[in-house]
């Protein structure tokens, strides 16, 4: 991927704020104490850039990386970040030795077990691994059904100094929707798989479960390890808060420079499809940002802030470009080069990845994690 300094701000740019990605991580520190904070930057950062995320998180106090892949905690360690990751989805092909040569801890759900041994002999090292549980989402983690029979593979292994059990955790499926009450059969369920591993031997060193939801509204469930990602690049996980009620500062702002603005008369058709036609004799720009650069190809009404104003965009998202009708009045010739701010922190009135995602039917997750390697990532506070 890309990634200049904002002095060289290219045509196209994801612009990250580091300095609010450092403000969020302290934010939540607070929120979560004295649970420590492990900082999820896997999906690049959530479109961010892992490294620099990973860099700016932990100097504001996040203990623990965590990502999803193997091959994304590689990277992180190729980077020279030697903190603590946690790496969490595996399939049989997962590179299971080079995770433990570079001392990378490992999710399991226990059908991984005999693969991680392996490694661990291999590398004549004993693994670190995070047992996990399945409390109701049902995705990974052993079955309830299963746990005591993992746990106790596990602490076989253990025993023989090829494993060390570092903690368990488990995944919350609606802890953004603070009513529902399977958070707290999740909750009890979760407890009960601690006391089963503790009770069979496991000296945890973590205990982790709450989320970015759950951190702001579960306080129960912090636990030793808080696992953050959404709110670690300022949004919010909820419907019915803003990234400011939380006290977050959203940390990309998606913009382009328009490259050509021009008059056309009433009627006229706009992208493919010709789903919409101008009203009067207006102005057209066009911003060089499509759906092969993240944005959504449903967002047809998506907001795009030029010169102090907020306009939809109109017509079909195209590969390369979306179009904006700029008015009947608008001069062309000043708003040619001009900038074009698709989504960043509102402060001034602009859109948001929130109002994306609303123009979308998504989530702000996917409005940030989709926009693209095509596009530059220019880094603000690089340096501090």
């Amino acid at each position: 991927m890309p990634t200049t300094r904002l002095s060289r701000l290219p045509e196209r740019a994801a612009v990250v704020d580091l300095d609010a990605i450092r403000h969020n991580v302290r934010v939540i520190r607070k929120v979560a104490e004295p649970a420590r904070l492990m900082a999820v930057v896997k999906a690049d950062g959530y479109g961010h850039g892992s490294v620099q995320v990973a860099r700016a998180a932990l100097a504001a106090g996040a203990s623990w990386l965590g990502v999803a892949h193997i091959s994304e905690a590689l990277t992180l360690r190729a980077a020279g970040i030697d903190a603590p990751i946690l790496a969490w989805l595996h399939t049989p092909d997962s590179n299971f030795s080079a995770a433990v040569a570079a001392g990378i801890d490992l999710g399991c759900s226990g059908w991984e077990l005999e693969a991680i041994v392996a490694a661990a002999r291999e590398q004549e090292r004993p693994a670190r691994v995070h047992l996990k549980i399945d409390t109701g989402l049902g995705r990974n983690g052993a079955p309830a059904d299963r746990w005591e029979a993992v746990v106790g593979e596990a602490v076989q292994y253990q025993d023989e100094g090829l494993l060390r059990v570092a903690g368990v955790f488990s995944h919350f499926a609606v802890a953004d929707e603070p009513e529902r009450p399977e958070t707290d059969l999740q909750l009890d369920a979760f407890r009960e798989a601690i006391a089963l591993a503790e009770d069979a031997g496991c000296d945890l060193e973590v205990r982790h479960i709450a989320n970015s939801p759950a951190v702001f509204s579960r306080p129960d469930s912090h636990f030793d390890l808080v696992r953050v990602g959404i709110s670690v690049y300022g949004l919010s996980p909820f419907a019915d808060q803003t990234s400011a009620d939380l006290g977050l500062r959203p940390a990309m702002t998606l913009r382009a420079t328009l490259s050509q603005a021009k008059r056309v008369p009433a009627e006229q058709g706009v992208s493919y499809g010709l789903s919409y036609r101008t009203s009067s004799p207006s102005a057209l720009g066009l911003v060089p940002l499509g759906y092969a650069d993240g944005v959504p190809r449903t967002s047809e009404g998506g907001p795009v802030r030029i010169a102090g104003r907020t306009y939809p965009v109109v017509g079909r998202v195209a590969m390369d470009q979306i179009v904006v009708d700029l008015g009947p009045d608008a001069d062309p010739k000043a708003f040619r080069g001009a900038e074009a701010v698709l989504f960043g922190t509102g402060d001034d009135g602009g859109p948001t990845a929130d109002d994306w995602a609303r123009a979308t039917g998504t989530i702000n997750y996917e409005i940030v994690t989709r926009i693209s390697p095509r596009v530059p990532r220019v880094y603000e506070g690089e340096d501090a």
